[in-house]
């Protein structure tokens, strides 16, 4: 009778721990695939925002003269003029000669000095030889622009001068930078960004990506008299509360750097929605 209640105790125990084992295994096998979940989740919600974000890189409407002048070469030039940017580089890539040194000379500067403020053509004079008004061309011909004296040489075959040619605009170019510093409150890192004051913060949110492929999943505050404000990220620094404080700084013989403002950036992604 000993015998069997050991054996009766045995079976329990075995059949207890087999229980465990498999309960232990269901948890595990259930806590991995929720961890899978998440994991898809995030890389999900990570595509679509940046899907979200990098669709204003296409639709950037202002550019820093640091931007225009990284793009000074033949195969990728870029000029500014009368507030505008024009990228040129279809322009000289079907243009070959002597025509184009100018432009190349140019590349990644401003040209506004080129042409008249009224008429907006190339500025003009009367030719010392032929006494005739014919462009004023310090820089050397250039492509459309109408030679000193009439000439065979001369090539019309085009509809309108490149610096009417809208097709080239791409931009325009700001009239104030403005220094922005994010910090992102999540992982503690600090980016300080060159920005367009015409921009919304949706489009420096776009700068931002370079820094963070997530920056839509975050929601951007401001703190003021320590009481966090949620920006608008359709309205820009200013119209946000952010002035621009660098003419008083001017006033004041004060460097710019000694203070740049800061933006508060909080992780707000909802991972149970795919």
């Amino acid at each position: 009778r000993l015998a069997t209640m050991d054996e009766g105790v045995a079976a329990t125990t075995l059949a207890a721990a087999t229980r465990g084992h498999a309960s232990r295994k269901q948890t595990k096998q259930v806590a991995t695939q929720q961890k899978s979940a998440v994991v898809i989740q995030s890389r999900v919600r990570g595509r679509k925002d940046r899907g979200r974000v990098s669709g204003f890189a296409k639709q950037q409407r202002y550019f820093t003269p640091a931007e225009v002048l990284e793009h000074d070469r033949v195969d990728d030039l870029w000029v500014t003029f009368f507030g505008n940017v024009y990228n040129l580089t279809e322009l000289i890539a079907e243009n070959k000669g002597s025509l184009i040194q100018p432009l190349l000379d140019a590349g990644g500067t401003d040209i506004t000095h080129w042409f008249d403020p009224t008429t907006r053509e190339l500025r003009s004079h009367i030719d010392s030889v032929s006494e005739l008004r014919s462009p004023y061309l310090p820089i050397g011909r250039l492509l459309h622009a109408a030679p000193a004296e009439p000439t065979s040489e001369w090539d019309t075959n085009y509809d309108i001068p490149w610096w009417k040619n809208m097709k080239f605009c791409i931009g325009k170019l700001t009239t104030k930078v403005r220094k922005l510093k994010l910090l992102n409150m999540l992982t503690k890192q600090e980016a300080t960004l060159e920005v367009c004051s015409e921009e919304t913060l949706r489009e420096i949110q776009n700068r931002y990506l370079a820094y963070n492929q997530h920056a839509a999943s975050y929601t951007w505050k401001r703190t003021d008299a320590k009481v966090a404000r949620v920006l608008d990220m359709n309205l820009t620094l200013d119209e946000n509360g952010i002035p621009d404080e660098t003419p008083k700084f001017d006033r004041l013989d004060i460097d710019e750097d000694m203070y740049v403002p800061t933006v508060h950036l909080y992780f707000s992604d909802d991972l149970t929605v795919a």
